[in-house]
Parts: C-alpha cells; sequence; structure tokens
C-alpha cells in the first residue's frame, strides 16, 4: 500500500493558520488552542494529544478547548516552532532537536548512546539538572516546555540491508535538521540529506535517499518501513518529544488555566510514555507480518564509529557542556543498569 502524506492535508489546514491564535467558541464562550504536530491520525503523538486536549477541557472546567492538528496540516515540525515563538500557534510536540536551532545546547541531548532504557531516558528528561537549566532558558526563546512525551529510541530504516557501518558508506540518508543528527549519520558512513519529515516517504520511494532514521513509533505510524523494509535496531539516540506552549499563549492565560494546562501536560506525557514503551514489541512484530525485515546487529562497531562525534560536540558548544551532560548520563546508567 502506498501511502500518501498529502491525504492529510486540507485547505482549510492553511485557513486555520492564517487565523488569530486564540479565538473565542460562541457557544460555550471556550478559548480556543490549536496544537499542531507531524504525526498521523494514527500515531501516539495523535493520541496523547487528544488525551492532552481531554484533559485541558475538565481540568479548566471547559473554560480552554484545544483543536489538534495531525500530520503537519498547518506546519512541519520547524515551521511549527517558529509560529509558537510568533504566537501563531498555541502547542506544539517535538524531538528535542528540533526546538535546538533556537537554543542551540538542546543538540547535546542528541548526542549518540546517552542511555539505554527508556527508564533511563525518563529519569535523564525529569530529573538532569542540566535539562532543568535549559529547558528553563526557553521563555527567552517565546515558548515554554510543559513536559516530555515519548517515541522512543532513534534507529534506522533502509532499503538495503545495514548490518554495520560498512554498509552505510557513501549512501544517501535522510536527517532532520540538526548538527548532531548529521554528524552521527555521517560518523556511521552515510551522507546525510535535510528534508522534512513529510517529504520522507517519497523521498525513499523516488530513491532520493536510501532511507532514514527515527524512532519505532514514527516508522510505524508514518509507514516507512514500506518503502525502506530494512529496519536496524541501533537505537543510538534517545529521542523524546519535549511538549511546548507559545510563551505568548502562556502569558494570556489566567493562574488556573495555566495549573490546568501543566497539569493537562504532565498527564499526556504519562499517557505517552507508558503507550510508547508497551506498543514497541507490537509494532516492530506487526511491521515484520507485512514485510520488513528487523535486525539487531552488533552495536559496538556503531558505538565505535561515532566516537568522533564526542569531539566534534567539544569543539562547537564547549567540553564544560558536553561533558556536564555526558556526566549526567553516566551516572543514570550506573544507578539504573539495565539487566539482560
Amino acid at each position: 500500500m502506498t501511502f500518501n502524506r498529502r491525504t492529510f492535508l486540507t485547505s482549510a489546514s492553511a485557513a486555520a493558520l492564517s487565523a488569530p491564535f486564540i479565538s473565542r467558541s460562541s457557544a460555550q464562550q471556550a478559548t480556543v488552542l490549536r496544537f499542531s504536530h507531524t504525526d498521523t491520525p494514527v500515531g501516539s503523538r495523535q493520541k496523547a494529544a487528544e488525551h492532552f486536549a481531554q484533559k485541558v477541557a475538565e481540568l479548566s472546567d471547559r473554560r480552554l478547548s484545544v483543536q489538534v492538528f495531525h500530520s503537519g496540516q498547518l506546519a512541519n515540525d520547524p515551521k511549527a516552532i517558529e509560529q509558537l515563538q510568533l504566537g501563531g500557534l498555541d502547542f506544539t510536540v517535538s524531538a528535542t532537536g528540533s526546538y535546538a536551532p533556537i537554543h542551540r545546547n538542546l543538540n547535546l541531548t542528541a548526542m549518540p548512546f546517552l542511555v539505554d532504557s527508556y527508564e533511563q531516558g525518563w529519569k535523564l528528561y525529569d530529573d538532569s539538572e542540566w535539562l532543568k537549566r535549559e529547558f528553563g532558558k526557553m521563555p527567552s526563546y517565546g515558548l515554554r516546555m510543559l513536559s516530555t512525551w515519548e517515541a522512543g529510541f532513534r534507529s534506522f530504516t533502509t532499503k538495503e540491508a545495514l548490518g554495520s557501518p560498512a554498509d552505510a558508506r557513501g549512501k544517501r540518508m535522510r536527517v532532520f535538521p540538526n548538527d548532531m543528527i548529521r554528524w552521527i549519520v555521517e560518523s556511521i558512513g552515510f551522507v546525510p540529506i535535510v528534508l522534512p519529515v513529510t517529504e520522507v516517504y517519497l523521498a525513499i520511494q523516488q530513491g532520493t535517499v536510501i532511507g532514514q532514521e527515527n524512532p519505532t513509533d514514527t516508522i510505524y505510524s508514518l509507514r516507512f518501513y514500506e518503502v525502506a523494509p530494512h529496519i536496524t535496531l541501533t537505537r543510538h539516540v534517545y529521542s523524546p518529544l519535549p511538549m511546548a506552549v507559545s510563551e505568548k499563549t502562556w502569558q494570556k492565560l489566567s493562574e488556573k488555566e495555566r495549573e490546568a494546562v501543566s497539569k493537562a501536560a504532565t498527564s499526556a506525557a504519562a499517557f505517552s510514555r507508558q503507550l510508547v514503551r508497551t506498543d514497541e514489541d507490537k509494532q516492530l512484530s506487526e511491521m515484520s507480518s507485512k514485510g520488513a525485515k528487523v535486525a539487531r546487529p552488533n552495536i559496538e562497531p556503531f558505538r565505535n564509529a561515532v566516537n568522533s562525534v564526542y569531539d566534534k560536540a567539544r569543539e562547537r558548544f564547549g567540553a564544560k557542556e558536553v561533558d556536564e551532560m555526558l556526566s549526567s548520563a553516566e551516572t543514570i546508567r550506573k544507578s539504573m543498569p539495565v539487566r539482560s
């Protein structure tokens, strides 16, 4: 089955983006807030966004109403973040690295092999003093982090088998616009090609790139396995999804409305984490039943290949910042060892 991303794009979406970011429903006198993301109608982000919208309505006594737009109807990830800064959208949820163009230190969350399990990743995002400090700077850039939703660990889907870095040499791999991801892909041997996620399926289908890298949940929901059937579980980057609110929107909310939105975001994060963690094996099994070839390679050659990334990060972002982030992750790995 061929999956056409344009199926989800409508003319109404374009009109919605040009409307004021906040409006009043004459029937219910509820403030309508718009939530944009790039997942499909069946993806975990959409389910978590629906959960968030329901909780916001309940906790605000119906004073707030969240309208969810999936599949990049209003904007791709970079544009959605830009619209949050401008006040053109109210909420979005995207990979941490997607926010790095406006606050470059967030690139460091995409350093390879920081954590080895979901539980380690949750602790890193919830308790790391480094991350708390960096997220705390975001309001000055026009948006505010509310909670961290789950997507999982990034792995590769390719048209041909990827047994080791030797199989990657010289082949074109789609990446999103993030320096750390580009360095990782380059160090493994690929030629990185930046494309919006909404264009990736067709780009693989047409041979512009031979594959892409994303968490299992994204590979499943966007059906990348249909055009790049070799799923290689390198799990090279832990890639959760911080949810953000426009700072302009936040400043227009009352204290009670802020409390409702914050509690709903926390609830949606717990929902998202449980959903993605539970569904991963089921998704891999279903993709296999539809022709995907799932491989769990020897990770050591990939770990060795990306060693240069840490040095590049120190040169670009400073040894102090890099080593603080690496130290936070190492402490968590040691305190929560993965049992085989």
